[in-house]
């Protein structure tokens, strides 16, 4: 891919195993990627979570304040919430969920069979906090997929990459493709130079600005600049005998303060303390009685 003489070539600032938490009350088994331990240092991204689950799965819950988006990576996830949407994402797509002011929803294997799932969260600026809520169901065999060079494939599922516009519609600009590599190629994404970036390996191994980070690692390249302009993160595939593949976000951080409660993510814990009030006293709206999916 040609990039500008003046686009920032990237480092990596650290790279980071994901913890294995093993099953609870919800799922067989769950592993925390990005934790809510340290917000600023992530932000606009604040949790990357994989879970396994068959039943009960996540039952009726709510959301305020920020963004879920949901990657399926193996299984069939099926989904609802109180606006009215209801359906079944399979292996690849992806679902982009505004919670805004206040949503309730559930996220269940199809059947009680089998799901497989990575799930952002993505804050928001406190302009938007309180947008109307919005699902997007980004389906795999629709969003624009690029050969940049022979054994090089990019999935675009936000923002502009590869020369194309991903279908994701944003309240903070955000930039996220799956990319998938061939032994011995590489990829030089471009990102703006003001975004924190962070590239996660589901497969194979890499080496990311020259770090090398195997699957089950993320890396981290921070802001590399405040005044705009390109920055290019350069992926070389490392593992000799499998494909190597990396989910790669970037977004420029926000740079307020950030109030994590439970499922609520605010500026403040008065506002986290109003948003479990309007949820008990109900200004988030009923929670769904409709029933499951009928099977196939």
């Amino acid at each position: 891919m040609t990039t500008q003489a003046t686009s920032v070539t990237r480092t990596v600032d650290r790279v980071e195993a994901k913890t294995a938490l093993g099953p609870d009350a919800q799922v067989d088994d769950k592993a925390i990627i990005i934790a809510p331990n340290n917000p600023a240092r992530t932000d606009p991204f604040l949790v990357l979570a994989e879970d396994w689950f068959s039943s009960p799965g996540f039952e009726w819950h709510p959301h305020r304040g920020m963004e879920t988006v949901t990657t399926v990576v193996d299984g069939v996830l099926e989904h609802g919430d109180n606006a009215g949407h209801v359906g079944a994402l399979e292996s690849g797509d992806v679902q982009w969920m505004t919670a805004g002011r206040g949503i309730i929803h559930r996220e269940l294997a199809y059947r009680n069979e089998h799901a497989h799932t990575l799930q952002l969260w993505l804050n928001l600026p406190a302009r938007s906090k309180m947008v109307d809520t919005r699902y997007q169901d980004l389906l795999g065999k629709a969003r624009p997929v690029v050969t940049t060079t022979p054994g090089v494939r990019v999935d675009v599922v936000s923002g502009a990459a590869a020369g194309v516009q991903g279908p994701a519609l944003n309240h903070w600009p955000i930039t996220a493709v799956i990319v998938t590599l061939e032994p011995g190629t590489s990829l030089e994404h471009v990102i703006p130079a003001a975004h924190r970036a962070f590239a996660y390996v589901l497969q194979g191994e890499a080496a990311i600005a020259g770090r090398r980070a195997v699957a089950g690692e993320i890396a981290w390249s921070d802001p590399v600049s405040r005044d705009g302009g390109d920055s290019v993160l350069r992926i070389d595939a490392r593992d000799r005998e499998r494909v190597t593949k990396l989910m790669v976000y970037s977004g420029q951080p926000i740079r307020e303060p950030i109030a994590m409660g439970g499922p609520f993510v605010m500026n403040s814990r008065v506002e986290i303390t109003k948003a479990f009030e309007d949820f008990h006293g109900g200004k988030f709206g009923d929670v769904p009685r409709f029933a499951r999916l009928k099977y196939r």
